[in-house]
């Protein structure tokens, strides 16, 4: 079945859903995690890829990597809703999001791209935004995560610096 036969008028590209076609590829590298802000818990090897769906309007982030010797995995789904101008991702984990899908969305920058999400549980939830932004290269892509505990400032917690294979 086409998108056609579904109803779904393509959407008209914009330099924004280019800007998420250049993530598109095969991906290892290494993360690192801070459980405490300044104290290194893991440094561990990541792999993965992303790839473009529906017609370039999203990418998805599929990888594999460990923490502390056991195997997590993690999808993110990302994309532009032109009607709201912004981006809105999915985020599913085997690590801290356990059943739930965690829902972030941020504003268009030109450095980095930028998406807020919560977890835990209502009324207690901490912050977690996450960013991705190439580095020299677009060769090299840095995907950050930082934890905004309750009523403090955020910490940087993941750093997984990738290069395509």
């Amino acid at each position: 079945m086409s998108q056609a036969d579904c109803g779904t008028p393509p959407i008209a590209p914009t330099p924004i859903h280019a800007r998420l076609a250049l993530l598109a590829g095969d991906w290892s590298g290494t993360t690192t995690v801070w459980f405490e802000p300044g104290v290194v818990g893991d440094v561990s090897p990541v792999v993965g890829s992303i790839r473009s769906v529906l017609g370039g309007r999203f990418v998805v982030w599929d990888y594999a990597g460990s923490l502390g010797g056991k195997a997590l995995a993690g999808v993110l789904t990302l994309g532009w809703h032109v009607d709201r101008r912004r981006y809105e991702a999915s985020w599913i984990d085997s690590f801290h999001n356990g059943s739930a899908i965690m829902s972030c969305v941020g504003a268009a920058d030109d450095s980095a791209i930028s998406v807020l999400g919560h977890y835990g549980p209502e009324g207690g939830e901490w912050g977690w935004r996450t960013s991705l932004e190439f580095a020299d290269t677009a060769d090299t892509l840095i995907i950050r995560a930082w934890n905004i505990a309750p009523g403090e400032p955020e910490a940087l917690a993941l750093e997984s610096r990738l290069q395509r294979s």
